[in-house]
């Protein structure tokens, strides 16, 4: 069994049917890319994986655990458990402005220590067990945000302010907080769309980084170059529908679909104008 399996998701908003019946797979450590012209459903099939939208149909398995399908029904609580497997990065950064960077990337940690924390107490009476408990996880948290930040480049910003930062270095930042969370699948959003060409270089560098690490990831990029040298497989969407997938070879060195045809094209002449 594939490591991410989606089949056959469908979403519509109103009259208007964005995905027609999705079906992919990935294995742990691959890279799939996902590129397509604007409003071919590329950022809502990313919002149905990572549980900010709900498919109308369809089934969704991730390491085994089918996450979405008929029968199933969740509350708030179970989302929040199912949309831990996925660390979503998105296009503007998102971070919270009156936090420091560190803080930014623990945040969501310290959110989940509490929950986890209120659950330990109801197992262990140990004042000093709870003590003890609470304060070693904290540290943890701490120690893993340093050690974050400095793969992505940044130790020297710990305690600087998102509005101190470069756009290249906020949207390092929101990578160094999605891998906090420990993600099995980890999501972008056209990472680097937001950002002026000469910092786009930077984030890009630190995702290949996280492909040599073997994460598994999903991409959604206007980067035509990146796709090809990052990707295990790419995924070309039309019209809410799946209308070519392959290798970069496959899909840059000669592609199959007269639609796929048009679109490389037309991106080769926007980077030639």
């Amino acid at each position: 069994m594939a490591y991410l399996e989606i089949k056959d998701f469908t979403k519509s908003f109103g009259e208007n049917q964005v995905l027609k019946g999705i079906d992919f797979t990935l294995e742990k450590g691959e890279v799939l890319s996902i590129i397509g012209s604007s409003g071919s459903g590329k950022t809502t099939l990313l919002r149905c994986v990572n549980f900010l939208e709900k498919p109308d149909f369809g089934s969704m398995t991730v390491d085994g655990e089918t996450l979405i399908g008929d029968g199933i029904k969740d509350t708030e609580r179970t989302l929040r458990q199912k949309r831990l497997n996925f660390g979503l990065v998105f296009q503007s950064f998102n971070l919270f402005p009156h936090f420091t960077v560190i803080k930014n990337v623990t945040l969501a940690p310290e959110l989940l220590l509490k929950e986890n924390y209120a659950a330990f107490c109801k197992t262990e009476r140990s004042k000093s067990a709870r003590k003890e408990y609470l304060a070693a996880k904290r540290t943890e948290i701490h120690e893993t945000g340093k050690e974050l930040l400095a793969k992505v480049g940044l130790s020297e910003k710990a305690e600087s302010y998102p509005w101190q930062l470069s756009g290249g270095q906020q949207q390092r930042v929101a990578i160094a907080r999605a891998l906090a969370m420990r993600p099995k699948v980890l999501c972008f959003d056209e990472p680097t769309s937001a950002l002026d060409p000469e910092l786009t270089g930077e984030v890009l560098k630190v995702i290949r980084s996280l492909k040599g690490d073997g994460r598994t990831m999903i991409i959604v990029t206007h980067e035509m170059e990146f796709a090809k040298n990052v990707s295990d497989k790419i995924i070309y969407l039309a019209d809410g529908k799946i209308e070519d997938c392959g290798t970069p070879e496959e899909i840059f060195g000669g592609a199959r679909s007269e639609k796929l045809n048009a679109f490389l094209a037309s991106v080769n002449d926007k980077g030639e104008a």
